[in-house]
């Protein structure tokens, strides 16, 4: 088992949790590489621009404001708490109370040294994330694979792990991904775990940790929440892949400066997400975002559900992979060995990934006439490594919307983000919570 943090030490079980907390919560740089954080010092550069990070105005003013000044240093810090207070609106004698309960709890820290803002005026000491101390795990199941990760407070991953399905039933798959966590944090003895994001594909029931749906895996009615946190003894928070992805994007990603933003997945599974105003769209029992049975004009993709063309069907990994081996362009299962074959000249896999993306664009246009969000992001294995499949991608959906459209933030460790970003979603929401145990 996992060993449980410490009574002094934050904890995510009851942080806007469904299941243990009355409070709903329906919202949430590439990982290879650090991602970026203003470190300079405020005499180096100036000040920041207001924040679009939310105000605090709504009926849960304690929550949110706690909210506002934990993701204000987690987009500037380090950051002076008159800056902070500019920046939300909260008085600073309300800002210099919450960051010393964020001190309290371990997640933020003072910066040894006092600063003058631009060179000038009284010094002042900033506060910044505290990164050292605590860690999330994070889960992702797919079809082939299991990615467990931990990842720190800037969403960054410390490590990550693949373990290959041999079979595909959940306790199995289960038992494995909380043995693959206990080896990780075995590893980093000096951090604690605040708590396990479980990303998944398929319908999958936020509210009660369920993956209700996900016919690629066989699984149905499966209790993720209730078998990892058994067999973790963490506290477990679970929510489909394109969800998780929005709120990673919102945090550490291309999303960080609100507004609404769009989602798209495509590997496996099909799906997508939007979020807007900082929260992300779930609909009842989180079914919002099933999009794999749209249909594509001039498909032929005969589908599971009996029908042709649906998306799914036209533009899973499967069926890139599948035309790749009746090309003579690989010989496996594997997206990326499709990727490395048009990396090294070879047209037919040039071909089927430009083609992919293109249908993506055409695919897309229909969701930006209904949602018209400011930001698109897209999850796809050509438009993460190839300029010409993004520039394809761009040309069906439009010169006007090309812009908008962006690949994912995380191109190296997306499903390691996405597992982990379920549970910094929770922390950032309300991360006062963090100091109430069970």
């Amino acid at each position: 088992m996992i060993a449980m943090p410490r009574a002094t030490a934050p904890t995510l079980t009851s942080l806007s949790s469904p299941h243990s907390s009355p409070v709903s919560s329906s919202i949430s740089s590439p990982i290879s590489s650090p991602i970026s954080s203003r470190t300079s010092s405020l005499s180096a550069s100036p000040s920041p621009s207001p924040s679009r990070v939310p105000r605090a105005a709504d009926s849960d003013r304690r929550r949110t404001s706690a909210s506002v000044v934990l993701r204000s240093v987690l987009a500037h810090g380090p950051v002076a708490r008159s800056t902070i207070a500019r920046l939300t609106g909260l008085s600073p004698a309300s800002v210099t109370d919450y960051c010393a309960r964020f001190a309290e709890l371990g997640l933020i820290r003072e910066e040894s040294v006092p600063r003058r803002s631009n060179g000038v005026g009284r010094p002042h000491v900033p506060v910044d994330l505290d990164v050292s101390r605590f860690v999330v795990a994070g889960v992702h199941v797919a079809v082939p694979y299991t990615t467990v990760a931990l990842l720190d407070l800037r969403g960054r991953v410390v490590v990550e792990r693949e373990l290959k399905h041999e079979r595909t039933d959940p306790d199995w798959v289960l038992e494995r991904a909380a043995a693959g966590l206990r080896a990780l944090l075995d590893g980093v003895p000096g951090c604690r775990a605040l708590g396990v994001g479980v990303a998944v594909g398929g319908w999958v029931d936020r509210e009660s940790g369920t993956v209700v749906e996900h016919p690629l895996l066989g699984w149905r009615d499966v209790a993720v929440r209730e078998i990892l946190e058994a067999r973790t003894g963490l506290t477990a928070h679970v929510d489909g892949h394109a969800r998780a992805l929005v709120n990673a994007e919102r945090l550490f990603g291309a999303a960080r400066d609100g507004g609404s933003v769009l989602h798209l997945f495509v590997g496996n599974v099909v799906d997508a997400a939007f979020a807007t105003n900082d929260k992300v769209h779930h609909g009842p029992r989180s079914q919002a975002g099933a999009i794999g049975h749209l249909p594509v004009p001039g498909g032929t993709e005969l589908c599971d559900c009996g029908r042709t063309a649906c998306l799914q069907a036209e533009l899973s990994e499967r069926t890139l992979c599948r035309r790749a081996r009746e090309a003579g362009v690989i010989a496996g299962t594997n997206p990326m060995r499709v990727v490395a074959a048009a990396a090294g000249g070879d047209p037919d896999a040039v071909g089927l990934l430009v083609r992919r993306a293109g249908a993506v664009g055409r695919a897309m246009r229909l969701l930006l006439d209904v949602l018209n969000p400011e930001t698109v992001v897209v999850t796809e294995v050509g438009v993460i490594h190839r300029e010409d499949c993004l520039a394809a991608l761009r040309e069906e959906v439009g010169v006007e919307r090309a812009s908008s459209v962006v690949p994912t933030s995380f191109p190296d460790s997306v499903l390691a983000v996405a597992g982990g970003s379920v549970a910094l979603d929770v922390l950032y929401r309300d991360p006062l919570a963090a100091g109430r145990l069970t």
